[in-house]
């Protein structure tokens, strides 16, 4: 559905408040930019196509939150899927709410909480829960110069209540059901450069072997992973004791090599069937076949590491 409305940039009727330094307008598609290495991963498959029905039947009935970055450019920090969506269904003209005076950390804050909100934690990659985070947590601990009405207003251009917020660990733990100790293997996650953030979110290093290596200097990270891609190997013994040796003094690659390894080549299992009865001690009917072989995964790795 084609926006039969003229391209330039038009004041919106929708939901003006006359008190808000917010600035409310329709703009032209082609102004957008995306977040600049936007943490999360966008919407694919059935439930971006749903969308995109969605906006064409209804048009975008959530406006967009954007901040002008250049005279004719916008920086998405929330709703890059409502824009991708109503670019495929032949819109030229978003809703936005033009945010001013923002700082990089609150434009960051903006990012993280609106994608909780839409998503589910648990379906965030353990990157995306990172970075989500350890926003949040930065953003409880400043004392000075942080808007503190800045979460009260998403709240109310998402139209969904985000609930009390904490301004301690636990609390922030309590508040997405975690422990403790999760919160801090997280916000130490957040210091891995985004090459081994990818390897965690793909399975290929174990959560405490990035936690370990998170301690590493960026470029020992970087020289772990140039070794990992040339066929290198890391569990978790190895993983922390890169971390002691870095602890004491700067790692150099020869160093790094003395403690990693070449990757091993599998040897050959003969297959096995559990049977429902055995699994039903374990699991549900509702977790799917790929959770069930990555629980049993996760479990043998912790077993064998100890």
């Amino acid at each position: 559905m084609e926006d039969k409305r003229d391209s330039k940039d038009t004041e919106s009727e929708f939901g003006f408040d006359p008190n808000s330094k917010d600035i409310h307008k329709n703009i032209n598609i082609d102004r957008f930019v995306d977040f600049k290495d936007h943490p999360f991963k966008p919407y694919e498959g059935q439930r971006f196509q749903d969308m995109v029905e969605s906006i064409k039947a209804n048009g975008v009935i959530l406006p967009i939150i954007v901040r002008q970055i250049a005279d004719d450019k916008y920086e998405i920090l929330s709703g890059h899927n409502r824009m991708a969506a109503a670019r495929e269904a032949g819109l030229t003209l978003i809703p936005a709410v033009v945010k001013q005076g923002l700082t990089d950390g609150e434009a960051l804050l903006i990012v993280t909480e609106t994608n909780l909100i839409q998503r589910s934690f648990a379906d965030l990659k353990h990157s995306e829960r990172a970075i989500a985070l350890a926003t949040h947590y930065d953003a409880m601990k400043k004392k000075s110069g942080y808007r503190s009405d800045l979460l009260q207003d998403i709240e109310k251009l998402t139209a969904d209540p985000l609930g009390h917020r904490s301004n301690t660990r636990d609390k922030l733990g309590s508040q997405y059901g975690l422990s403790k100790n999760t919160i801090t293997r997280y916000l130490r996650v957040n210091k891995l450069i985004p090459e081994l953030k990818s390897r965690l979110d793909d399975d290929e290093i174990a959560m405490r072997s990035a936690v370990s290596l998170s301690y590493l200097r960026k470029k020992e990270q970087q020289i772990v992973e140039s070794l990992l891609k040339d066929n290198m190997n890391i569990n978790m013994e190895q993983a922390e004791k890169l971390r002691k040796a870095s602890s004491e003094t700067e790692l150099k690659k020869s160093d790094i090599l003395k403690i990693i390894e070449p990757k091993k080549e599998l040897s050959k299992v003969k297959p096995i069937t559990f049977s429902g009865e055995f699994l039903s001690q374990y699991f549900d009917e509702k977790q799917s076949v790929e959770d069930i072989k990555k629980l049993i995964d996760e479990a043998l790795k912790q077993y064998l590491s100890k």
